[in-house]
């Protein structure tokens, strides 16, 4: 494991248990905190044994732990630019009994996927800022700005992400609805066999996420798929579905 020496502090850690307890992570208790868009994304990615894995902005290594308890075998990287950050995704790896197939790099997805000098991996996966635009929005708190603010855009994503994978490797992201139409957009021009899932808060209210696979040099026609709903109006805190998700019971099928 390859983590560049910290410079920043994060000053108070709580642990939490994900997928029913299978992995604990530990993540600042102020500011950033990982929840349901890396526990759906991770449960996006049916890697096999043998094959690897890299997330780019992997924070605290919430996405990278969940894939490594639902994935046995496959080989994990993640790309953080901060590295307090970068440094407690290595004790999550530690913690989880995962270091030994897990590599944690320092850089910033804007430099490229080339700068990180390394082969194409099977799986390119993330959860981008979901914002560009510093007007668009009430700017957030300071603990936040780096995971919601995409400095240079999704444009840089994208093409981290395509630059990432082998032909025919598989891509898999969460954003925000509204943004579907430039994620497909930006990943055209490399990629294709799309499939779409929504993510609806409930039934009968809009999806607010989307996880898209993108296959590099894929063919196949666009599939949209059901939606996933996380809500009902039992008073339950999700679905039966969302909860089978979220305990690691079951995985989101492409």
């Amino acid at each position: 494991m390859t983590v560049a020496p910290t410079d920043t502090a994060i000053t108070e850690i709580v642990e939490n248990a994900l997928l029913g307890g299978r992995v604990r992570l530990r993540q600042p208790a102020r500011g950033y905190r990982a929840g349901m868009d890396a526990a759906l994304l991770a449960a996006a990615v049916p890697a096999t044994p043998g094959q690897s894995v890299i997330e780019a902005g992997c924070g605290a290594g919430a996405v990278l732990t969940q894939i490594a308890a639902r994935c046995p075998g496959t080989r994990l990287t993640g790309l953080e630019r901060d590295p307090a950050a970068a440094a407690l995704a290595g004790d999550n790896a530690a913690l989880n009994n995962i270091a030994e197939r897990t590599t944690l790099l320092t850089g910033d997805v804007a430099a490229g996927f080339r700068a990180l000098d390394c082969p194409p991996f099977d799986w390119a996966v993330s959860n981008p800022p979901f914002f560009d635009d510093p007007a668009a929005l009430r700017a957030p708190a300071p603990g936040k700005q780096g995971a919601w603010m995409a400095d240079d855009g999704l444009t840089a994503w994208t093409g981290f992400l395509l630059k990432a994978v082998r032909e025919n490797g598989r891509i898999v992201m969460i954003h925000r609805a509204d943004r579907l139409a430039d994620i497909l957009a930006l990943l055209a021009p490399g990629a294709g066999a799309f499939a779409i899932r929504p993510v609806q808060p409930y039934a009968d209210e809009p999806a607010k996420r989307v996880l898209v696979l993108a296959i590099k040099t894929g063919k196949a026609p666009l599939r949209l798929l059901p939606a996933l709903v996380l809500h009902d109006r039992s008073g339950a805190k999700h679905t039966p579905e969302a909860e089978a998700i979220l305990r690691g019971e079951a995985a989101l099928a492409w």
